[in-house]
């Protein structure tokens, strides 16, 4: 438990970034001439929004699977996957700025830090579920 603040940390900053991403979507209307509500425009534009709503979609997987793995696997790893994800989405970010082929190694970076999440969790999950049936 004493490893939890650190979980915690990963879940601010992870929402510090959405943050961020959030703000720079209100800038890139202002640079590039897209009103509220427009959702499309210039590319550059798009880019932006895109990097945005993805990262919401994802953290919708990315918040339970960090917090259910710091409990019942290891906080302290839990909160060093959980900031590889960040890192990971940041990279994502800027590569998807500059163009949409360049999104990949954050993606994938992000991605697999989520997948082991998920996995490693969920064999913990199972293992514990058996061990206490018995």
């Amino acid at each position: 438990m004493a490893s939890l603040p650190l979980t915690a940390l990963v879940t601010v900053l992870s929402l510090l970034l959405y943050f961020v991403l959030t703000i720079n979507v209100g800038r890139a209307r202002a640079k590039y001439g897209v009103p509220v509500p427009q959702m499309s425009g210039d590319p550059n534009f798009e880019r932006v929004v895109r990097v945005q709503q993805n990262t919401l979609e994802q953290l919708i997987l990315f918040l339970p699977l960090l917090w259910i793995f710091s409990l019942y696997v290891s906080p302290l790893i839990g909160a060093i996957l959980g900031g590889i994800w960040i890192v990971g989405r940041i990279l994502y970010a800027w590569g998807y700025y500059q163009a949409a082929e360049k999104r990949g190694p954050g993606f994938a970076i992000a991605s697999l830090s989520a997948m082991v999440l998920l996995g490693w969790s969920l064999v913990q999950l199972l293992v514990m579920t058996v061990t206490t049936a018995w």
